[in-house]
């Protein structure tokens, strides 16, 4: 059983709190069970030195722990002078993600920055943050179009990210940590709301996982991030 009676293809309770850091052009908390992701928007007109003149636009993200997110304090990374390899790479995922749903030609020249900060970790910090930051971004896109600087939407798709695993030979949806660190099979599908793959990161421990296997997660993830669209225009309007 998994904690709480939650049942193999059931998402942890889920929770987007919209508007949550005032300062910025779009922000949402975030949460996934006991995960919790503050994902912030900040409009930049201005875009990286190699886009410039091109008339197009650019949107990446930024990831971060607090010290106190995990059961144990973890080192701040600007101690040691720049961000670890797990970072860059969860930041890169963040990015990509996000570009894939918009047309950067319609953003124009100007950037748009997503920094997710992890207030608390209980596994799928990176799904909830890219969950998330699609929220923010389509938050600070309608700040764009409310102010006359955007005449158009330019997030052609929308993007949600849910992990998956096999766990004692299940199959299960959105893992918490205990479930992760066990998992003999974990994975992270990002994909878009009419089923569109953007990305996939799976690693099997031990045994390679089996075609069936596959096929099963990837049906798990798909249900998921079904439900997890639902739940962002959900957010939206509220």
């Amino acid at each position: 059983m998994r904690s709480k009676g939650r049942q193999p293809d059931a998402l942890r309770p889920l929770r987007f709190e919209m508007d949550w850091a005032p300062y910025a052009e779009g922000s949402c908390l975030v949460s996934f069970g006991d995960t919790r992701v503050l994902c912030a928007a900040s409009v930049e007109e201005n875009v990286p030195p190699w886009l410039r003149g091109q008339g197009r636009g650019w949107v990446t993200g930024e990831y971060s722990m607090l010290p106190r997110a995990t059961h144990a304090r973890t080192r701040r990374e600007v101690q040691s002078g720049k961000p670890s390899g797990r970072t860059q790479e969860i930041q890169r995922l963040i990015g990509r993600s996000l570009r894939a749903a918009v047309d950067l030609k319609a953003l124009g020249e100007r950037r748009i920055v997503i920094d997710c900060d992890v207030l608390q970790a209980d596994g799928g910090t990176r799904t909830a943050s890219i969950t998330g930051a699609w929220l923010a971004l389509k938050a600070a896109v309608a700040y764009l179009m409310e102010e006359g600087l955007l005449e158009t939407d330019p997030v052609v798709a929308q993007v949600a990210a849910v992990s998956v695993g096999v766990v004692g030979g299940q199959a299960r949806l959105d893992l918490e940590y205990e479930e992760d660190r066990i998992a003999e099979t974990d994975a992270n599908f990002v994909l878009t709301s009419t089923g569109g793959v953007i990305e996939v990161q799976a690693t099997a421990e031990n045994h390679p996982m089996t075609p069936d296997q596959f096929d099963q997660i990837f049906t798990l993830a798909r249900k998921g991030v079904s439900e997890l669209c639902i739940a962002q225009l959900q957010a939206l309007k509220s």
